[in-house]
Order: structure tokens, then sequence, then C-alpha cells
């Protein structure tokens, strides 16, 4: 399904693509639409979709002793299930905080992009890997928040 990439003009996950490889892109995702608390995906999942959030937050968060934990609050902008372009099992799940609009994109047609195109691929490679480091950071902050007894923080500094 083909969008407007002034769609995807608005996603920081994009923000350095070339307007060719916006083009691509804007002809791989499908607009999908979540309703509040509804879990997008589980923890463990073995989803293949990776999402844009167009609008709407998604809390995701971990399930340790049959209780829930907040990892992370996503907003407009954001991107979630990274794990699916890399065939990894979801690390968390992701549950709408309210209404959520989102482009999924298969993840198996992304990698057919990106092996196609070698300078799309390497765009694509190099913001995920970005992503996956702002992640991490931002799970060793809740981490040390937790155990410094503070509260942890909701999103990153941009």
């Amino acid at each position: 399904m083909t969008h407007d990439t002034a769609v995807l003009d608005r996603c920081p996950f994009f923000e350095h693509f070339q307007p060719k490889h916006m083009e691509k892109l804007s002809t791989l995702g499908t607009r999908v639409h979540f309703d509040k608390d509804q879990i997008i995906f589980g923890e463990d999942d073995d989803s293949t979709v990776f999402y844009v959030i167009l609008s709407g937050r998604v809390a995701l968060e971990t399930n340790i002793g049959g209780r829930t934990f907040p990892i992370q609050t996503l907003y407009t902008g954001d991107e979630l299930g990274w794990s699916a372009v890399l065939h990894r099992r979801k690390q968390f799940q992701a549950r709408a905080l309210e209404s959520v609009e989102a482009l999924a994109f298969e993840a198996s047609r992304l990698n057919e992009a990106c092996e196609i195109n070698p300078y799309f691929g390497r765009a694509f490679q190099a913001r995920l890997l970005t992503l996956l480091a702002d992640r991490l950071q931002h799970a060793r902050l809740q981490l040390a928040s937790a155990l410094a007894g503070a509260s942890p923080p909701q999103r990153l500094p941009e």
C-alpha cells in the first residue's frame, strides 16, 4: 500500500533517508490501528512486523513473576518491533496506552529491500543500530533508577 512520504518524514527513524528510499518505504508500509489496552505483541512472541507509531502511545512492558513492569513509553514517531527485522523473538510486551495508529512493515519485505539496494540497506541498518543503542541506554538508566530507588525516566532526551 502506498502512503504519502510526508507521513514517514514526520518519523525521526527516517530523517536521514534519501527521498528515493522514502519512496520505497512508502510502498512497504500498511496503516494499522490498535485500541486502548490492546496487546500489539507479547513478550517472547515471534512477530514478523516492525512498526512506526503515527499517533498514540505504546508501553513496552515485561512480565516477571506474574507481575507486569513498565520498561518504556513510546510516542508518535517512535518505532517498535525491531527484533522482527533481526529475526529475533520479542524482548517485551507492547500494549497500546490509548488508540494507536501505526505503519506496519513486514520484516521480510524490509530485509528484501535492504538486499536489493545496499544503500537503502545500509541506511536502514545504521538507523536500526542507533535505535538499539538508544533502547539499551534507556534500559540501563531504568535499571540504575530502580536500583537507586528513584523514579525511572519515561523518555530519553532528544
